[in-house]
């Protein structure tokens, strides 16, 4: 039989043995120069791929952010689902991708708001539905993991507004992205989509008199990027420059390349 002294140190060597393989699996941050931004790629006008380029208004301001600080831009896509997996395991350095702060204020370290956003209602154009009273009965189609798909379904408890109307539907269906909610609202599989605004533009945009909004909104709402909890260092760093973005009107100009301009810039209307 092992003496307790022997056995402490057994316990004390794996613990230091794990702490230093836990240590090197994660990235230093930015020891190397580079910023990774995870974001879902299906989430234009803000992150998506366009054959083989990404883009996007929030890619567009982090490279914005990257070349004033002389930091090497990594694009990173990753599963929306697993978005906090790769934030905790330091896979990436923050998320930036139209990602909406309310219902996560004390789930990550966050940046100052960016972008006013409202949750609005696609529908194919000449549809019967012009109201959000027309969507009782009916099958609408969300993403899965946000704010509008967790208010409809009654499981915020601060917008009871949402929850309600949520009740008067047939069915909500959750999609893995907006892109296959709106190909089944396309399909007729969905009578309307709960979206973001600017994707909803975005989409009408690309799709010229096949979609059109209700004219009134489900929830507003603001993004901010998302950084690992208590990571205030990084946070600061990035949100200093991108301040000094609106003030210089960079971020006016790429609001206006991908027409948000009415929903972005936040920043730059104060």
């Amino acid at each position: 039989m092992k003496s307790l002294k022997s056995s402490s140190s057994f316990l004390l060597y794996t613990f230091s043995f794990l702490l230093f393989f836990c240590g090197c699996s994660q990235r230093s941050t930015l020891t190397d120069g580079r910023f990774v931004v995870g974001f879902d790629a299906d989430f234009p006008p803000y992150g998506y791929k366009d054959g083989a380029e990404y883009k996007g208004f929030d890619l567009d301001l982090a490279r914005a952010v990257c070349e004033k600080k002389g930091w090497t831009f990594v694009a990173n896509p990753i599963n929306w689902d697993a978005k906090d997996m790769e934030l905790n395991s330091g896979a990436i350095d923050c998320i930036w991708n139209g990602f909406t702060m309310q219902g996560r204020e004390k789930a990550y370290t966050w940046s100052c708001a960016y972008v006013d956003n409202s949750q609005v209602v696609l529908v194919k154009t000449g549809s019967a539905i012009k109201t959000l009273k027309d969507l009782a009965g009916k099958t609408i189609g969300v993403q899965t993991d946000t704010p509008v798909q967790k208010a409809l379904a009654g499981a915020d408890e601060g917008n009871a507004a949402a929850a309600a109307l949520g009740k008067t539907f047939k069915q909500l269906i959750v999609e893995p992205n907006y892109n296959q909610a709106i190909n089944e609202l396309d399909a007729g599989a969905v009578d309307a989509v709960a979206l973001d605004i600017g994707v909803a533009k975005k989409k009408m945009a690309d799709l010229p008199g096949k979609f059109e909004l209700l004219k009134e909104i489900i929830m507003t709402e603001t993004y901010g990027i998302g950084f690992k909890l208590g990571n205030t260092a990084l946070k600061d760093q990035v949100e200093e420059v991108l301040k000094e973005l609106a003030d210089d009107g960079t971020m006016k100009v790429l609001a206006g390349k991908y027409g948000i301009e009415e929903n972005a810039l936040i920043l730059w209307k104060k």
